[in-house]
């Protein structure tokens, strides 16, 4: 369908191993792949399951909702056959992906094997010598879960083998993958139990302070996200190397990179550890540009997206302007009255070129639910900005597709609910809300001939094709 409307890029979520939650933002690694994105119908092919046995396992009865607790249950089974069947110690590939990712594998592998050990609670409930890693504990589990172990780095090499033919085939029809680094790390993952170091934790590794954000027109509370939150210091003695390798295993994944919550390099948001809330916290200073320049450096130039989205203040703005990275304009965001002037950033006339134009993202409401739940006073403000007084309500998204791209923004990115013209029933994500969000997926058949010809006549009526 990309190829089809002459679309250049396709902006993903993270692909990290989603934890309670499921959400992509709080992962069991930073560097691991979801197990749940693994094609069944390839290890099908390859002989080491039968069709059979994947059409007995029940994922859920909704094409267009993702049941993760059914998936959970059922998947790992269906893998752990496959992996047992396929002898994988014997294959030179295989090798050679634990060969090179060693660096961060074991220990993800390790900590997956432990974690199903004690029942799936978070490595901070594990028995001490392995929560603290004392050695006699590491060489103990690392013998006794071999096989663990193995079947944990077998899902990687089979997640990550797929990727790169998916990539490979993407890339070989013209179409770049933007993918998404989340700034922090889940307190539940493999990097904070592995390097503890990195993180404002005490010296029993519980943290002193996590991470948030204050009270703004998503929660009057805020948002207590619970993330440890860098050592800041310690990561600046040491060149910033981890968050380097970091970076640079995002773009071995990625044609360009969209840095989350960038605004949290200038400064973070820190909340006492066990506040409830996020009122509590207050604001600390990041690295800056320091890190941005030591990327320059040492990776060389890559093209980056900062995600500067929130409470914007004249020093974030400074920083995204210093690291020349594009910023992100939200169209959803223009049409407030409570800021209605015509200085508003995201009116689209003010959009600047290097930016990147979206009518809305992953964590807001679909272009048609927003006009649904906006004031009347806001919706006329949208009309008036349209000089549109007369399109129907429900054909009423079109237009605000065609406002985000006649804008001067280099890149237009329109979330595929938008150009379906779907309600919040599609929405993927109500920010500081738990247990409805991250499930809708689209159905297969919903790419309809029609849709990619409006696409591309879009793309071409606003001058945006970049390939012929």
């Amino acid at each position: 369908m990309a190829e089809r409307g002459r679309q250049t890029y396709w902006q993903i979520l993270p692909l990290g191993p989603t934890s309670y939650g499921d959400s992509p933002y709080q992962s069991f690694s930073t560097f691991a792949g979801n197990p749940y994105f693994i094609s069944l119908e390839a290890l099908i092919k390859e002989g080491v399951l039968t069709k059979a046995e994947c059409d007995k396992a029940d994922f859920g009865n909704k094409a267009d909702d993702i049941n993760y607790e059914k998936i959970y249950r059922k998947r790992y089974p269906l893998l752990r056959k496959a992996y047992e069947r396929s002898n994988i110690s014997e294959n030179a590939d295989y090798q050679r992906f634990v060969e090179e990712n060693k660096w961060w594998l074991w220990d993800y592998a390790l900590f997956m094997a432990v974690k199903d050990r004690f029942g799936g609670v978070p490595w901070t409930e594990w028995a001490e010598d392995i929560r603290l890693r004392w050695q006699n504990a590491m060489d103990y589990y690392g013998k006794e879960l071999y096989f663990d172990i193995e079947f944990q780095q077998y899902m990687q090499f089979k997640f990550f083998s797929q990727w790169k033919e998916l990539k490979d085939y993407a890339n070989g029809k013209g179409i770049r993958i933007i993918g998404d680094i989340p700034i922090y790390v889940a307190m539940d993952s493999a990097d904070t139990w592995a390097h503890p170091e990195l993180f404002q934790l005490d010296e029993n590794n519980v943290p002193t302070a996590v991470a948030g954000c204050p009270p703004d027109g998503f929660s009057a509370d805020g948002q207590l996200w619970g993330n440890p939150l860098y050592r800041w210091e310690y990561h600046r003695n040491t060149g910033y190397d981890w968050w380097l390798s970091r970076i640079w295993y995002c773009f071995q994944l990625y044609d360009v990179v969209r840095i989350d919550h960038f605004r949290g390099f200038d400064e973070y948001y820190s909340i006492p550890y066990g506040e409830t809330t996020a009122i509590s916290g207050h604001w600390e200073k990041g690295p800056g540009l320091e890190l941005f320049r030591c990327m320059e450096q040492r990776l060389g130039w890559h093209e980056v997206i900062a995600e500067d989205l929130g409470y914007v203040t004249d020093s974030v703005r400074q920083l995204v302007r210093d690291s020349g990275f594009p910023g992100m304009k939200v169209l959803e965001f223009a049409f407030d009255a409570r800021d209605s002037g015509s200085a508003n950033d995201y009116f689209p006339h003010n959009y600047t070129e290097n930016s990147i134009a979206y009518t809305g993202t992953h964590d807001n409401e679909t272009i048609v639910g927003w006009y649904q739940s906006i004031t009347e006073e806001e919706r006329q403000m949208a009309r008036n900005y349209l000089c549109d007084h007369y399109t129907p309500e429900k054909l009423l998204y079109k237009s605000f597709i065609s406002l985000v791209m006649r804008s001067n923004a280099k890149t237009c990115i329109i979330p595929i609910q938008d150009y379906l013209g779907y309600d919040n029933s599609c929405r993927m994500n109500k920010p500081s809300t738990l247990g409805i969000n991250w499930r809708w997926r689209l159905k297969k058949g919903e790419l309809g001939e029609e849709l990619k010809e409006e696409i591309l006549s879009v793309t071409k009526r606003y001058g945006r094709m970049n390939w012929q």
